[in-house]
């Protein structure tokens, strides 16, 4: 039989331990991770997150010996109903595999031209100052032939 993909639900905060344990055991793992700019130190960093955090995928065929799974460190279980795991669709892990291949967006620098995507001064053209904080922006706005700045969510921007 064919080997399908399984959910395995990890121990709090131990999803990187699991896998690394799984992989060294042989097992076909998968964890999807998300790049994304966060202030560490306070410096500006493109960091890897967990897509899913505290869960992760792994191969297995139906015949496979499931016993040292339980006994992983960082494994806390296989997601299932009943005795039985949840066996997924392989569309799915290829979904997610093509969506998490994206190149990493890099990082804003100051002075760089950006686009305002949400709220109320959508589809106007700012130009890039600071993070304030993690998820915060200061822009340079031009309104009424004066430069105004404003803070606003990192998620309302593009890059131009």
């Amino acid at each position: 039989m064919a080997p399908a993909w399984y959910l395995v639900y990890c121990k709090p905060r131990q999803d990187e331990r699991a896998e690394e344990n799984l992989l060294r055991q042989g097992y076909t793992c998968y964890r999807p991770q998300h790049s994304c700019e966060r202030i560490v130190r306070n410096r500006r960093q493109i960091i890897a997150e967990s897509l899913f955090p505290g869960y992760l995928f792994i191969q297995l065929a139906a015949d496979a010996n499931w016993a040292p799974l339980r006994s992983t460190r960082g494994v806390n279980r296989i997601v299932g109903f009943g005795s039985m795991p949840l066996r997924l669709d392989n569309s799915l892990i290829t979904h997610l595999q093509q969506r998490t291949a994206a190149p990493v967006k890099l990082g804003l620098e100051a002075g760089d031209s950006v686009r305002i995507t949400e709220g109320s001064f959508a589809e106007l053209d700012a130009v890039f100052v600071t993070m304030d904080g993690e998820q915060r922006v200061i822009l340079l706005l031009n309104m009424l032939n004066r430069q105004q700045q404003i803070s606003m969510p990192l998620v309302s921007i593009i890059k131009n």
